[in-house]
C-alpha cells in the first residue's frame, strides 16, 4: 500500500522543505504585495510611455509631461480599482493562471476604453503616443510579472511551503483519485490532511487516514484546522443536503470546492448553464476530430517548411559532426507508428552507434524507461556528438521533414514503436486518433522523467481538448524545455 507519508518523504528528498517567515506565509501579505508590484510596473509603465513617445509617428503632442503629471496618480489609482473590480487579487481567481491572464488583459482593455471614451466626451487631447505605449507595454509588463509570481509561488509550493491544509470528502476511491492529482501538482499548494468518507475505513487505499464521516465534517475541519474542503461523489444524497453544507461552511469561513464527476477535461470544453436554478455543466465533444482538419494541417506544412529553413545551417554543422567522428550514416531511420495506425518512417539523426540495435539485449536489464519504454540515463551506445545533440533536441530536427509530408505534425502525441502500440490498451490506442509530433505536452512536462502512465495521460488529454492556442502554447514552452534540457538523455 503506497502511504501518504511515503509520498511526502520522496517530496522533500526531492527537494527540500522552504521554511519562511510568518509574515509572508500570511494571504494578507501576498495580496498587498501582488498590489504594491502592480502598482510600481503600472507607474513605470507610464514614465517609459512618456519617454519612448518619440518612437511612434504620431508623437507630436504638446506638454505631454505635464498632461502626464496632472493625471498620472489619477490613472494609476484607476487602473488599480479596475484590477480589483476584475478580481484579479481574488484568491479563488489566483489559482488559475489562464483565469488570472485574462481578467489582468480585461481590466487593462477596460481601462484604456474607459481613459480613451472619457478624453473623447470631454474633449481632452491626451497624448496618443503615450497611450498606445503606456497600455501596450502596461499589459505586457503586468502579465509577466504575474507568470513570474506564479512560477515562485508554485516552486516555493513544492517545496511545503505556503499549503492549504484541505480535508477532501467522499468516497474513498474518489477520494483517492483527487488526492493523487493534488500530489502531483504540489505546485498547487494543497495539503491534504485526511478524508471525510462513510466507508468504513480507518485509512483509504491510497493511505490516507480517514478522520470521520459525513455528517462530521465540519467539526473534522475545525478539529484539524483545514482552509478548504473538496467534496467529490458521494458527498452528498440531495441538493438540499449540498445547500445546507454551504451554509454550515460559510460560518467557518472556509473554501468549498466541488469535483464533478468530469476529469482530464479542459475548461474550453466545459460551460456553465443555469436552468431553472440547476447548473448544468454543458461539455463540448473530445476535439480530435478538430486536430485533423486542414487548419492544423496547414499550420505544420507552412511551419515545418519554415523551420527547415531556419534550422538547415545547424543540421548540416550536426550532419557533418556525425559523420566526422565515426563514418557511419548521418541519419537514423526507425518504423513508428502515425495516424490510424498507420507506418511511417521516422527521420533522425543518429546519435548512437551502429551497432546499437545489436547491444539493446545485453542491456536489458539496466532499463530505466516507463512502460514499455527503453531508456537508459548512461546509455553506452550514445556517441559523443549522439550525446550533445540529443541534450538540445538537435536529433530530432529531421522530422520537419515528416511533418512536411504528413506523418507527423509540430505538436501531438509522442511517435510510438510498433512493440509500443502491441502493448496499449483500449483507452491508449486514442493517442494514435491524431498524427504524432515532433513536441507535445510529454515534451514540456518532464520528457523521460514522466511515468508511463502520466505521459499516455498527457497524450490523451491532448488529443481530447485540442486547440490552436494550446498547440501555440506548447511550442513557447518547447524553446524553454530544449534551452533547460531537464529528461532529455
Amino acid at each position: 500500500m503506497t502511504t501518504v507519508s511515503a509520498h511526502l518523504d520522496a517530496a522533500r528528498q526531492a527537494a527540500p522543505e522552504v521554511r519562511l517567515p510568518a509574515l509572508v506565509m500570511s494571504k494578507r501579505f501576498q495580496l498587498v504585495a501582488l498590489l504594491m508590484t502592480d502598482a510600481l510596473i503600472i507607474t513605470l509603465s507610464i514614465i517609459i510611455a512618456v519617454a519612448a513617445r518619440g518612437l511612434l509617428p504620431f508623437a507630436g503632442q504638446p506638454d505631454t509631461e505635464s498632461i502626464i503629471k496632472a493625471i498620472g496618480p489619477a490613472i494609476v489609482g484607476g487602473w488599480l480599482l479596475t484590477l480589483v473590480i476584475f478580481e484579479t487579487y481574488s484568491q479563488r481567481q489566483l489559482r488559475a493562471g489562464a483565469t488570472e491572464y485574462k481578467r489582468v488583459l480585461l481590466a487593462t482593455s477596460a481601462m484604456a476604453a474607459a481613459v480613451g471614451i472619457t478624453s473623447y466626451l470631454m474633449k481632452y487631447d491626451f497624448p496618443r503616443a503615450a497611450f498606445v505605449l503606456m497600455f501596450t507595454i502596461g499589459s505586457f509588463a503586468l502579465l509577466l510579472a504575474r507568470l513570474a509570481r506564479r512560477r515562485v509561488m508554485g516552486t516555493i509550493r513544492s517545496r511545503g511551503a505556503l499549503n492549504t491544509p484541505v480535508v477532501i470528502a467522499g468516497d474513498s476511491a474518489h477520494i483517492d483519485a483527487i488526492a493523487k492529482v493534488l500530489r502531483r501538482e504540489s505546485w498547487l499548494g494543497y495539503r491534504v490532511v485526511g478524508a471525510v468518507t462513510n466507508d468504513r475505513l480507518t485509512h483509504t487505499l491510497g493511505g490516507l487516514p480517514v478522520l470521520g464521516n459525513l455528517t462530521e465534517t465540519v467539526s473534522v475541519i475545525d478539529r484539524h484546522k483545514a482552509s478548504s474542503v473538496i467534496f467529490a461523489d458521494g458527498s452528498f444524497e440531495s441538493p438540499s443536503e449540498f445547500q445546507r453544507m454551504a451554509w454550515r461552511l460559510e460560518k467557518h469561513k472556509t473554501n468549498m470546492v466541488v469535483v464533478p464527476a468530469i476529469t482530464e477535461t479542459s475548461a474550453q470544453r466545459l460551460d456553465v448553464r443555469p436552468v431553472a436554478g440547476l447548473p448544468l455543466v454543458d461539455v463540448a465533444p473530445p476535439q480530435a476530430l478538430a486536430a485533423a482538419r486542414w487548419v492544423k494541417r496547414a499550420f505544420d506544412l507552412i511551419g515545418s517548411a519554415l523551420l527547415l529553413l531556419i534550422t538547415s545551417p545547424l543540421m548540416l554543422i550536426a550532419a557533418l559532426a556525425i559523420k566526422i567522428e565515426d563514418g557511419g550514416p548521418v541519419f537514423f531511420r526507425q518504423v513508428r507508428v502515425g495516424r490510424k495506425g498507420e507506418l511511417f518512417e521516422c527521420l533522425k539523426f543518429r546519435s548512437m552507434f551502429t551497432d546499437a540495435e545489436q547491444r539493446l539485449d545485453e542491456l536489458a536489464h539496466l532499463n530505466e524507461g516507463a512502460g514499455p519504454l527503453f531508456k537508459i540515463v548512461d546509455d553506452p551506445r550514445i556517441t559523443r556528438v549522439g550525446r550533445l545533440i540529443r541534450r538540445f533536441s538537435i536529433d530530432e530536427l529531421p522530422q520537419f521533414w515528416n511533418t512536411l509530408w504528413g506523418d507527423m505534425s509540430l505538436v501531438g502525441p509522442r511517435p510510438a514503436l510498433p512493440t509500443e502500440v502491441a502493448a496499449y490498451d483500449d483507452d491508449t490506442h486514442r493517442r494514435l486518433d491524431v498524427r504524432p509530433g515532433l513536441t507535445g505536452l510529454w515534451q514540456v512536462s518532464g520528457r523521460s522523467d514522466l511515468s508511463w502512465e502520466d505521459a499516455v495521460r498527457l497524450d490523451i488529454y491532448y488529443v481530447d481538448n485540442w486547440s490552436m492556442v494550446q498547440d501555440l502554447m506548447i511550442l513557447a514552452k518547447t524553446a524553454r524545455a530544449v534551452l533547460l534540457p531537464s529528461g532529455a538523455y
